[in-house]
């Protein structure tokens, strides 16, 4: 009897465990919202990324202001931080750095910028404006949202997605839902990228 017992304790942990509840970023949105309606920015939705979410989860959010949910999420890449030190945890957990050439994600606020030609994914990137000092060299750096073929469109956990040399990167279909919504609004749109 107590091995049956276990056995049921055991099967409802495993089982409830797949579901793990997201993280709640309930300040980043309203801190966000309040940075648009200063800053002159798009009302309707910001992305949000976060980088301390293991890189095979989804953790690329767009929310929406006016419906206060995320509406979408994905996989996003990022930088592998190994040009000019060892990064032997490189897909484990994303390392900062708004050095010129460091490969290195950098965290932040950015104006998402001009839309433009990419030679990755469906050919088309964003330039990415750095609002900090974090982020400050992201467009000398050329770190832009693109799309990339070697991104998964769903979560791959335990595996990771590949390393990018800063950019966040995402699949090619989601890529297109987001140029979908970049192309029709006319004030710039934040992305803010947190650990």
């Amino acid at each position: 009897m107590k091995i049956v017992s276990l056995l049921l304790v055991l099967s409802f942990v495993c089982c409830n465990n797949s579901k793990v509840e997201k993280k709640n970023y309930n300040s980043y949105h309203l801190s966000a919202k309040k940075y648009c309606q200063d800053n002159q920015f798009n009302e309707d939705f910001y992305f949000l990324i976060d980088l301390s979410v293991h890189s095979g989860k989804n953790r690329f959010y767009v929310y929406d202001f006016n419906q206060s949910k995320i509406v979408d999420e994905n996989l996003v890449t990022h930088g592998a931080c190994d040009h000019f030190d060892t990064n032997l945890n490189k897909y484990k957990k994303a390392k900062f750095s708004n050095r010129i050439d460091s490969h290195c994600s950098m965290k932040g606020k950015y104006k998402i910028g001009k839309r433009d030609y990419s030679s990755w994914g469906i050919r088309v990137k964003y330039w990415l404006d750095g609002l900090e000092q974090s982020n400050k060299n992201a467009v000398e750096r050329v770190v832009v949202l693109h799309s990339w073929e070697a991104v998964a469109n769903e979560e791959i956990f335990p595996d990771y997605s590949p390393l990018s040399w800063g950019c966040p990167a995402v699949s090619d279909a989601f890529m297109k839902k987001l140029d979908t919504k970049l192309k029709t609004i006319k004030k710039p749109v934040l992305l803010w990228i947190i650990e």
